[in-house]
């Protein structure tokens, strides 16, 4: 098929598609606009499609700010358990020392 024969190759493109199709404008600037809404989800989310395919980043954030609070927790409660036992310790060998009156050196001791 030539144009010998009379016949003309159907044009080729995306304008000589649309010229044939009524509402052709209506239909390009509805791919515009589709199109500018696919670079603005992409430009605002990065590689994902939409919004949705995001994961939830706040319940990650929650479950590790608790595990971090139970760390400090038992790290707090640990150290004040060793601070009562040796407190009690101190107290024991306070209650054990010998407690007098007299001073443990004789004094000087008066000559005639």
């Amino acid at each position: 098929m030539t144009e010998q024969d009379g016949h003309r190759p159907p044009p080729v493109g995306p304008r000589t598609a649309m010229q044939n199709t009524p509402n052709a404008e209506r239909y390009v600037l509805e791919a515009d606009a589709m199109r500018r809404r696919q670079l603005r989800s992409a430009l605002l989310h990065g590689s994902r499609r939409t919004w949705r395919e995001h994961r939830r980043i706040w319940p990650a954030l929650v479950v590790g700010l608790i595990v971090v609070a139970v760390i400090v927790a038992a790290l707090a409660v640990t150290e004040a358990f060793r601070k009562t036992e040796e407190n009690e310790k101190k107290e024991q060998q306070k209650q054990q020392r010998p407690t007098s009156s007299a001073p443990a050196t004789p004094g000087p001791t008066a000559t005639r």
